[in-house]
């Protein structure tokens, strides 16, 4: 079984919104976790950018980063430069990524150009998961 954790500073939005479509996109044989450097709680736009594709993240905590699970994972992916910086230190044979995508949780303007935001982010989570299917 791969092992994968999508890693964010307050695991509240991206790695959040990571481990839900990752539980959608990639094989049932991958166990899939997030977790941040901090707890920041579970973004509410978050989850609402999510359920309207159809992905429940709304029973989602938000949590610590576990050293033991981190130790053991096939590809921890970084969300934030914070997070990367952060990262505890990992074997060799842990494979790592980093997708500098934007805090969509840092947006300003109407409620509307804010969402958009979060759908943004979500869309490029999605297109970046969907290239791990044939992760090795």
């Amino acid at each position: 079984m791969k092992k994968i954790y999508f890693l964010c500073t307050g695991n509240s939005c991206r790695s959040q919104m990571a481990e839900g479509l990752a539980k959608k996109i990639l094989p049932k044989d991958w166990e899939i976790r997030s977790a941040g450097v901090e707890v920041h709680g579970l973004n509410p736009r978050a989850v609402k950018s999510m359920a309207e594709i159809g992905i429940d993240i709304s029973e989602n905590q938000s949590k610590i980063i576990d050293d033991n699970y981190l130790q053991q994972c096939d590809l921890v992916v970084t969300l934030c430069g914070d997070a990367r910086d952060r990262c505890p230190i990992t074997p060799s044979s842990v494979k790592k990524l980093h997708w500098p995508l934007p805090d969509p949780a840092q947006a300003t303007g109407t409620e509307s150009e804010i969402m958009e935001q979060f759908r943004s982010v979500r869309n490029q989570i999605e297109s970046k998961i969907t290239e791990l299917k044939n992760f090795e």
